[in-house]
């Protein structure tokens, strides 16, 4: 039985050189082509450098309509320009990894309609959906931090939140803020208050909890470190940190890749990993949750993965059973 198979449009940059690692060791797909025209007939191990001797695949600039599962790892506003030029099989399941689809406004799109992929809240309209918008970093690694307490009409006051991001979060291009010597013993925040995945933390918040009315102080940093998310989120909180640990445990009983952790946590526990792993403190009356993640895996490349793997009727953790990098 020939396997589906899998189109990926635009190569070249992190998000899509793990999509690549993941997907020549799923066992369920085989991939049909990578979409770059400014890669086309290069080696991918010759961008992706840690693939010599894993793969012989070449960058591509012919597209195969028919393909089963196509990944977009465009720039922001790149992927609805993408789909307004080129057609695909009604056949064609698609993974959007931009910010072009995730907001209700953007969810439909020339017939297409896209299902907010966050696993943890979604998971039976995943499994029905033929086009899926992977939600952003920030907001997966926030947005599992606070679901347990919104699903429960628990957040009452403003809830304030610090994140640090490592260097990977802004992408391959070069700036000031991205060059190592900038980034090297440097820490600093961007975007405050402002930052662009509070759109979809604050619709999820608002459909999840109908009289949330408070506001999301988010205050994103840049590490200076590779990859990796760091949250701590804190709030109001009226109940005891037992009931809030049962609460978190009980809410990600069944989820595949989601831990409530009794013990203090750090990154080294999920990079190169699709996991997120909270832990919960109270002090008097107020809730601190801090969540990691993945920014490149859970973030983006690793769910994506796993929005696939529902959708397709895989097994959800099937490719994603990695080892963190722990030392």
């Amino acid at each position: 039985m020939n396997k589906p198979l899998i189109g990926i449009i635009g190569g070249a940059g992190f998000t899509a050189g793990e999509l690549i690692r993941l997907l020549i060791h799923h066992s369920e797909v085989e991939i049909d082509f990578i979409y770059s025209t400014s890669n086309a007939g290069n080696k991918v191990y010759k961008i992706h450098q840690d693939l010599m001797g894993t793969t012989e695949l070449k960058f591509s600039n012919n597209i195969n309509p028919n393909v089963n599962v196509l990944f977009l790892c465009l720039g922001h506003g790149n992927s609805k320009l993408f789909l307004e030029e080129h057609t695909f099989s009604d056949h064609t399941k698609i993974i959007d990894l931009s910010t072009d689809f995730r907001l209700e406004a953007d969810r439909n799109f020339n017939g297409k309609n896209f299902i907010y992929g966050l696993p943890e809240l979604q998971k039976r309209n995943i499994i029905k959906a033929k086009h899926i918008a992977n939600p952003g970093c920030f907001a997966t690694a926030i947005q599992l931090a606070l679901l347990p307490l919104t699903c429960s009409n628990l957040i009452k006051y403003d809830v304030h939140i610090n994140a640090v991001t490592g260097a990977t979060g802004a992408g391959t291009a070069l700036s000031r803020t991205t060059n190592f010597t900038w980034r090297d013993n440097n820490f600093s925040h961007y975007k405050a208050f402002t930052h662009q995945h509070l759109g979809e933390i604050n619709q999820t918040i608002k459909q999840m909890q109908n009289n949330f009315n408070s506001e999301l102080y988010f205050i994103p940093n840049r590490g200076n470190f590779s990859r990796g998310i760091f949250v701590t989120a804190y709030t109001k909180f009226e109940g005891t940190l037992e009931e809030a640990n049962k609460l978190y445990k009980n809410f990600y009983r069944d989820a595949a890749f989601t831990f409530v952790s009794d013990e203090d946590i750090h990154l080294k526990q999920v990079v190169n990993t699709n996991k997120c792993i909270i832990h919960l403190h109270t002090h008097h009356n107020t809730l601190l949750i801090t969540s990691v993640i993945d920014n490149l895996l859970k973030g983006a490349a690793g769910q994506a993965i796993q929005n696939m793997n529902l959708m397709c009727g895989f097994e959800e953790t099937e490719g994603l059973q990695l080892k963190a990098n722990y030392f």
